[in-house]
């Protein structure tokens, strides 16, 4: 694979729902015939999307809602569902604490995904049962206003709703930098309410609501090249907090057209934290 010079800025064509319906639905599975995988429709964006390492200031986690921290890990096979929920959620905790100051940390999941051979166009991620997750080529936040007290109520079943809290998202590349693929965020100050778009996520088993997104100009694009698999990226997908100027990180995987064509297909892993903040 050939080394390749960074640039300040890539182009990448990020897909914003087009809001021509009341209420979008997504199947996180093939639903089968008769049955619409989705009843929305995207426009491709060509969207700037800034080196956040040439312009650090703009990593600034209260400003922004992320950050990237260097963060090794004491697990070996993060494919290993064992290591990662007994020692890397461990991990997680602790880092959420630091970055936070919040009380007490949570993990309640995680999520391993793999770009598809031969690069297919980005939707969703979901093919067949679902169960194999690839990257979500979608701008999107993972939680509505309505899921994330839904996620609380779950997670903290017993927590003073009024007691503010925060979810996070740890998105670290495994096995291999992450250099096919990367994930854009979007500085969550540059996001305004009108922007979002309330859909339902239809799962096997289970519903949930998560936040498309509309494109707006004001929006403020990153992405830090080649993250190594010891660095992670930790984002907002919500905060309880009405005041705060970045409640929430739009993001989306895009293909980086500098991407040499022989680069490793990516590969990740996502962990999703809910952090008590008093």
């Amino acid at each position: 694979m050939e080394i390749r010079s960074r640039k300040e800025w890539v182009t990448g064509h990020l897909n914003y729902v087009l809001p021509d319906v009341e209420r979008p639905y997504v199947y996180m599975y093939d639903p089968g015939p008769g049955h619409p995988a989705t009843n929305c429709r995207y426009e491709s964006v060509a969207c700037a999307v800034l080196d956040a390492r040439s312009v650090p200031r703009q990593g600034r986690f209260s400003a922004t809602g992320f950050t990237l921290c260097e963060a090794g890990s004491a697990v070996d096979d993060f494919y290993d569902a064992d290591q990662v929920t007994q020692r890397y959620y461990r991990e997680v905790e602790d880092l959420a604490l630091q970055l936070t100051g919040g009380r007490d940390a949570v993990v309640f999941d995680h999520l391993l995904r793999e770009r598809e051979k031969g690069r297919p166009a980005l939707g969703f991620g979901r093919h067949g049962d679902g169960s194999r997750p690839a990257a979500v080529g979608r701008v999107h936040n993972d939680y509505s206003d309505a899921a994330g007290m839904r996620r609380l109520r779950m997670v903290k079943p017993l927590a003073d709703a009024a007691t503010p809290f925060l979810i996070l998202n740890f998105w670290r590349p495994v096995l291999y930098p992450a250099i096919d693929t990367p994930l854009a965020v979007c500085a969550g100050d540059t996001v305004g309410p009108a922007d979002w778009m309330a859909a339902e996520v239809i799962y096997p088993t289970r519903r949930g609501e998560i936040y498309l997104s509309r494109y707006s100009p004001h929006h403020r694009w990153y992405y830090y090249p080649e993250m190594g698999t010891d660095e992670v990226l930790v984002f907002k997908t919500y905060d309880s907090r009405a005041d705060e100027p970045a409640r929430m990180v739009p993001h989306c995987a895009f293909d980086d057209p500098s991407t040499p064509p022989d680069a490793p297909l990516r590969r990740s892993i996502e962990v999703r934290c809910l952090v008590t903040l008093a």
